[in-house]
């Protein structure tokens, strides 16, 4: 990204560059997380997403590897319906990553507004989620992180993918990596068990069944509860007006064994549903066809973030004296190659995996 017009560097320029925090322009903010903040900024002409972390609360949290995981995958990944990082770079005392600026604000936001969504909304949530699991999986990553608030919506209703947090290159052996959101989280991950790419499928058959119905499948205080509910019933979404297809999606998808849910041998498999039979993938990819949520207005974001008009400056850290974030400076460059190099065999294993 450089300077935000990085085709205007040379290569040699462009190496020798170092974005800084004085480069952006900080308007407000817009939403919050575990270390810190996230920004609507603007360089030059352009808006960008600052996500800001604070380094004290990263070591604090003992979440340094978490943190450079996301940072290296957001480096190898690109996609039209992921949130794409621009650049990365430190101060002393904070870490700055430079991401998409969606102004639709989160899926989060819209659905406290609506309540619920049609089930021709919903579906075509689902094509944008879906095109955007499917580059991820078959890249060998899991995400395992799907929920409303992860979802964002570009100017023209579209949905993103975004936080690479707890997303992972998905390893035969995982099953301590039990980290995710109660309530999103499939059984095989909650149980602490191998889990492969069958527990983002789960996560977007409650997601569905939240936008359908207004209200989570598995509803509880804290995680102890919603694992007692998820492991001593099966729920399941009632017809209630809507069509035997997407009904049979989502239960499928809700299915508490992975080696039985929909989804279980790959992305392929769920695009193929008989709901989503006649979606012309192309034209979707292409944003040819026009979302039937429309965003009105700009900057949908929760007011309690929008009102706070806030400076960097405020924080008062301790200084990242041992560089325990080396690495994390990243400038974009356009020719980079993405995910590459992935083994067929290992490919193969994943999209098959019969986990739980």
């Amino acid at each position: 990204m450089g300077n935000c017009s990085s085709e205007e560097l040379s290569l040699s320029e462009l190496e020798l560059y170092t974005p800084q925090l004085s480069q952006y322009k900080l308007l407000y903010v817009i939403g919050k997380g575990g270390f810190g903040r996230v920004w609507k900024v603007k360089c030059q002409k352009r808006f960008f997403a600052l996500k800001e972390m604070i380094k004290s609360k990263i070591i604090e949290k003992q979440s340094i590897q978490s943190v450079m995981n996301e940072r290296i995958l957001l480096q190898k990944l690109n996609h039209p319906f992921l949130v794409n990082m621009r650049g990365a770079f430190q101060t002393l005392t904070h870490l700055y990553i430079v991401l998409d600026y969606m102004e639709g604000g989160d899926l989060r936001y819209h659905l406290c507004k609506q309540g619920k969504f049609s089930e021709e909304q919903t579906k075509f949530f689902v094509i944008c989620i879906l095109m955007a699991l499917q580059y991820l999986h078959k890249n060998l990553v899991l995400h395992r992180d799907i929920k409303p608030e992860n979802l964002v919506f570009d100017d023209e209703g579209y949905l993103h993918i975004t936080d690479m947090g707890i997303a992972r290159i998905w390893k035969p052996n995982n099953k301590n990596e039990t980290s995710g959101t109660p309530g999103y989280m499939a059984p095989e991950v909650m149980m602490k068990s191998d889990h492969g790419v069958a527990c983002d499928y789960f996560a977007l058959g409650c997601l569905v069944y939240e936008c359908l119905t207004g209200k989570r499948p598995y509803q509880g205080k804290n995680r102890r509860q919603i694992r007692e509910l998820i492991m001593s019933k099966q729920v399941k979404l009632n017809r209630q007006g809507l069509s035997k297809e997407v009904t049979d999606f989502v239960n499928r998808l809700l299915e508490r064994k992975a080696n039985q849910r929909l989804g279980n041998e790959g992305p392929d498999e769920v695009m193929s549903h008989p709901w989503l039979k006649n979606v012309d993938w192309g034209r979707h990819y292409d944003k040819l066809i026009e979302a039937p949520y429309k965003i009105i207005g700009k900057d949908n974001f929760d007011t309690k973030f929008v009102n706070q008009v806030l400076t960097i400056s405020e924080y008062k850290d301790e200084k990242d004296h041992n560089n325990l974030f080396q690495g994390f400076t990243y400038i974009e460059n356009n020719d980079e190659q993405q995910v590459t190099d992935i083994d067929t065999n290992k490919q193969k294993l994943l999209l098959s995996t019969k986990y739980y």
